[in-house]
């Protein structure tokens, strides 16, 4: 006979077996438990030793009524930014944990985060991947261990000046976040990491550190007059605006496979560039990169390894080219790139560098069913055209380049071809 009690305790254990959290790698697991049993013995053994003032209880309440204000009045802008995010996400809690870890017991650090979180996680992120019980608890849990070592740092220069202790404790707090957010990222998804998924770029990194100066500037401001903390929601509703709208620009100028410029915003970079060089009497080199059998790669191992490909070579023609000059691509296996004040010889030599880099490429990956295969011997055939020799508009010059690649094509692949000025236009030029 199975009791009610045992009823409930079978029920009890088939939950718990179906939560998601089971569904992520295991070290993935490992960690984020690990880090989540330190933090709740760091706020026990706070909560033993460390008395909670008045003082503490008011600052509490007024950071955790500004954190909830300032997450109501941006929500669909976090919201955004949380689905359109590629990488690592900065939402803004530094602002209230770092000042949390310097003036409040770590228990009261660890309350801030859950409130903070839950209230993100009801509010701004419901219904999309954030909001999962088990990223919330780890995403909390890496702010809450930030903070509360921002605090701990504060403790260990108590005789130093306040702008010093801040600006230590501020650079803890990004120290312990990074490498928890990194960790994080990395054990998920350790077969597609790389340092910059894991870690973020620089715009990433300026933006943790600019919340966090805002924040050790709102210590300054609750120590001195806690009322004048309301006046930093505005600055951080710009500010998170003002990153939503540049992703999205970036959305609309670049193609998401590669990272380079789509065709819209290449075509109208290489307008602007013709119309200069008309003005100044200059001229440009223009490239047209196409991938040999490229259908192949797709076929052979399936789409992703043809993305993993496509990546590859995109950040080789990045690589190759200067930071000023254009480079995008123009659908399927495409590239192309504008190389302003080159001419053709240059823009020849350059288009070599490409072509032997790309072949040399190995690029580990994985087929459609998972299986790990590195694509090798990958080649391209490379057109190369320059302005006014070869044509006086982009669309002239970019079919002069075209024509090239279709004779690199003729002529066997794995070459480089410049384009051959018709008569007029060499007279011309």
């Amino acid at each position: 006979m199975v009791t009610s009690g045992e009823h409930t305790g079978q029920r009890v254990i088939s939950g718990v077996a179906e939560w998601a959290l089971w569904s992520r790698p295991r070290r993935w697991i490992a960690a984020t438990l690990s880090a989540l049993a330190v933090t709740l013995v760091w706020t026990a053994v706070s909560t033993l030793v460390i008395p909670v003032t008045w003082k503490h209880v008011g600052l509490f309440a007024l950071l955790a009524a500004l954190a909830v204000t300032q997450s109501e009045v941006t929500r669909r802008i976090e919201r955004q930014r949380r689905i359109l995010s590629n990488g690592p996400h900065v939402n803004m809690t530094s602002v209230w944990l770092l000042p949390g870890g310097l003036l409040l017991p770590a228990h009261l650090v660890a309350a801030l985060g859950v409130v903070l979180y839950v209230y993100m996680a009801l509010r701004s992120w419901q219904g999309i991947r954030p909001a999962q019980p088990h990223r919330v608890a780890a995403n909390a849990t890496t702010m809450i261990l930030s903070g509360c070592t921002a605090g701990l740092v504060g403790d260990f220069l108590p005789a130093t000046n306040g702008v010093t202790i801040v600006c230590a404790a501020a650079l803890a707090f990004f120290v312990v976040n990074t490498a928890l957010t990194g960790l994080g990222l990395y054990l998920a998804e350790p077969e597609s990491a790389t340092p910059e998924s894991c870690l973020g770029g620089m715009d990433d990194n300026l933006l943790e550190l600019s919340t966090l100066c805002v924040g050790g500037l709102l210590v300054m401001v609750l120590q001195n007059e806690p009322l004048l903390s309301v006046l930093v929601i505005l600055p951080l509703y710009v500010l998170q605006r003002s990153v939503l709208v540049k992703r999205l620009e970036e959305l609309a100028t670049t193609d998401q496979k590669t990272q380079l410029l789509n065709a819209t915003t290449w075509q109208d970079g290489a307008q602007r560039e013709i119309s200069r060089a008309e003005r100044e009497g200059g001229g440009f080199g223009a490239l047209m990169i196409d991938l040999d059998h490229f259908k192949r790669i797709n076929d052979t191992y399936g789409h992703l390894a043809g993305d993993d490909v496509l990546k590859a070579v995109a950040a080789v023609v990045k690589a190759e080219t200067r930071a000023h000059d254009l480079v995008g691509r123009f659908g399927g296996e495409e590239f192309v790139a504008l190389l302003p004040a080159t001419s053709k010889e240059d823009a020849i030599v350059t288009a070599e560098r490409i072509r032997q880099r790309v072949s040399e490429l190995v690029i580990d990956t994985r087929t459609n069913e998972g299986e790990t295969v590195a694509i090798q011997r990958q080649t391209a055939s490379i057109g190369v055209a320059s302005y006014p020799l070869d044509g006086s508009s982009v669309e002239e010059v970019m079919a002069s380049a075209d024509a090239a690649v279709y004779a690199a094509k003729h002529g066997g692949r794995n070459r480089v071809v410049g384009s051959v000025a018709s008569p007029a236009l060499a007279a011309v030029a």
